[in-house]
């Protein structure tokens, strides 16, 4: 197969429904949950926790007498809380994203159920209609077994 077939092949196939929402995102969400990935995660803990004991100790030991931050840290404090403003909001926007999404895929769940359940009653009918001729020839065949 060359390459054009096989993207001919590939252009045919269904995109999924997570494939297309996840197409629709603007740049703005994407970055929300790029960052609530990154700050929800290990390596982004131990990381912060290592910044805040080097600031620490940077303005504590090695600059002692001309540190640009000293005890008790006020400016590492004012980072800290812009950083809480901006983490909650970034957290307030996937989580807002991340309900719709629910929302779309409990409605999508819910119309796969409503269609299969229209399709089950319609084989329930066919499955009616079968045992009705069933027992018709049945009734037939008794009828003419019992004739001398």
């Amino acid at each position: 197969m060359n390459g054009q077939e096989l993207r001919l092949v590939m252009s045919e196939q269904k995109v999924t429904w997570h494939a297309q929402h996840k197409s629709s995102l603007t740049k703005g969400e994407r970055a929300a949950d790029y960052l609530r990935n990154g700050m929800g995660s290990w390596p982004f803990v131990g990381g912060f926790i290592l910044f805040m004991i080097l600031w620490a100790a940077v303005n504590t030991f090695a600059l002692a007498g001309r540190a640009w931050d000293p005890y008790p840290y006020i400016l590492l404090n004012l980072f800290l809380s812009m950083l809480a403003g901006l983490q909650g909001a970034i957290l307030l926007i996937a989580a807002k994203r991340q309900d719709a999404l629910a929302s779309a895929m409990a409605q999508h769940d819910y119309d796969t159920d409503m269609a299969a359940k229209a399709e089950i009653e319609q084989l329930m009918t066919i499955n009616e209609q079968q045992l009705v001729i069933l027992r018709e020839l049945q009734s037939l065949l008794s009828a003419s077994s019992s004739r001398p």
